[in-house]
């Protein structure tokens, strides 16, 4: 297609944004026959998720993993302790996961024969865009539009993230030193993730939670191993603050709290929630108002009930703000604004990866929430330490939890913490699925699983819990 039809001709669908929400819809259009343009405002397609989100702090995470091992094998004992790894050292790193992500997914389109427009997009009208780019304003008109413009990091009024040495999640990744102490705003997913990060490269940190507890929406046994092992690491946690005012001057940043406490150091990080990118996207010219957050409402069909014709789908429209669970939301929205119905919706559970030092995953029901809603649920544990995959790697530390029915064994809820909990997880997840008595705990006593793998953790698990039963 000629650059002049491009901008000329009436497209099926228009999508903004190429994070994952963004690349569902686009691929998912495009397989089936539709006339399909993507508008990224960035430099390169992938949005937010592979260039400042999920890609960089897990290539991080992982790096920081692996300088551990070497330090723990007792067969590097010699070397271990010369080693000096900085920050920009791992980010380095992380840049060239970061460029294979955009190749491939650049080479997705381009196999596609899907056009790509780069430019500052903003309706002009319900059915036409506008699109800044560097040859100047353009048009764009399609049938069906989706917004897949994901989020940002919060940043309230007051703070001088201009200062050096304020960042947030975006701009910690273009820290150029490793800093000898750093204060965390914000004890969430993000919060604790580079806690861990920092504290295992070395760093003083010290890490501030607005409520009573991390993660209040994990199981509390999990919260509290979570807790544990970031104060075992040297992690300072304060619960149940509130920042007043940042004072940023050249030699560090001091956060004072409503408490009357002050943390200095020499970096700050925010981490205190996102934003949706919906400012100067003409949305109010098609009567459709953001919430004080930049999200949008939608219905269960992922349309704006202001204009079911445009749809938006990821991070914008709020939880569950996962990145596997966007790309679903835009294949979904993409079916249905081409066909008008649409086969598919999301699985009622699923999972979390928290990319923790140890890492955490999640699904299904917390014995918080069994309890309150009066279920006769049953535990099983499998404590890593017990397995000899896990004696083998040396990463012992953590467990597997599964809930269950006390009458029926139905699986209710799987809890991890551990080394590749967000792998194991999903052994789980698959009986999960199942359907009546398919789905029971007894499918982990009586199959025979790979010796020694962390997989044999379901097993031990079941055994225990089905043990409790009287």
């Amino acid at each position: 297609m000629s650059e002049r039809d491009l901008f000329e001709r009436d497209h099926d669908l228009i999508v903004i944004g190429s994070g994952p929400a963004g690349e569902g819809a686009t691929m998912k259009a495009t397989k089936d026959g539709a006339s399909v343009v993507i508008v990224e405002r960035q430099r390169e397609v992938g949005g937010g998720c592979t260039h400042w989100a999920t890609i960089p702090s897990k290539a991080l995470r992982h790096q920081v993993s692996e300088l551990l091992e070497v330090r723990r094998n007792p067969l590097f004992a010699s070397v271990a302790g010369k080693l000096d790894v900085t920050f920009p050292q791992l980010l380095k790193a992380a840049e060239g996961v970061i460029a294979k992500q955009v190749a491939m997914r650049r080479d997705f389109y381009r196999r596609n024969h899907v056009h790509v427009v780069h430019g500052h997009a903003r309706f002009a009208g319900p059915n036409e865009l506008e699109v800044a780019t560097d040859a100047g304003p353009r048009r764009l008109r399609a049938r069906k539009i989706v917004l897949a413009v994901g989020t940002r990091p919060y940043r309230p009024t007051g703070v001088d993230f201009d200062h050096p040495r304020v960042r947030d999640s975006d701009t910690i990744l273009s820290l150029d030193h490793t800093p000898d102490s750093i204060t965390i705003y914000g004890a969430g997913v993000v919060g604790c993730e580079y806690a861990s990060i920092f504290r295992n490269l070395g760093v003083k940190v010290n890490l501030v939670n607005g409520r009573d507890k991390l993660l209040s929406f994990l199981d509390d046994e999990i919260i509290d191993a979570l807790s544990y092992f970031l104060r075992d690491q040297g992690v300072l946690i304060r619960h149940n603050e509130e920042h007043e005012r940042v004072e940023a001057t050249d030699d560090g940043v001091v956060l004072h709290l409503k408490s009357g406490k002050k943390l200095k150091s020499d970096v700050l990080l925010w981490a205190q929630g996102r934003t949706g990118n919906t400012l100067d996207l003409g949305l109010e010219s098609i009567g459709v108002k953001p919430d004080g957050r930049g999200l949008v409402k939608v219905d269960a069909s992922y349309r704006l009930p202001e204009q079911p014709h445009v749809y938006a789908v990821g991070d914008v429209v709020g939880y569950p703000s996962l990145a596997s669970a966007s790309y679903d939301q835009g294949r979904f929205a993409a079916m249905h604004a081409l066909h008008g119905e649409s086969d598919f919706a999301l699985v009622s559970q699923i999972p979390t990866g928290i990319y923790t030092s140890p890492e955490i995953s999640s699904l299904g029901k917390t014995e918080r929430e069994l309890t309150a809603a009066s279920v006769p649920y049953e535990v099983g544990h499998s404590l890593f330490r017990s397995l000899a995959r896990a004696q083998i790697t040396g990463n012992t530390v953590g467990m597997l939890k599964i809930l269950f029915h006390r009458e029926t064994l139905e699986i209710l809820g799987i809890h991890c913490f551990g080394d590749q909990a967000a792998e194991i997880v999903h052994i789980g997840q698959a009986i999960m699925s199942q359907k009546g008595e398919a789905n029971s705990v007894r499918y982990f006593v009586n199959t025979t699983f790979n010796y020694p793998t962390m997989a044999e953790a379901y097993r031990v698990a079941a055994l225990n819990g089905l043990n409790r039963l009287v």
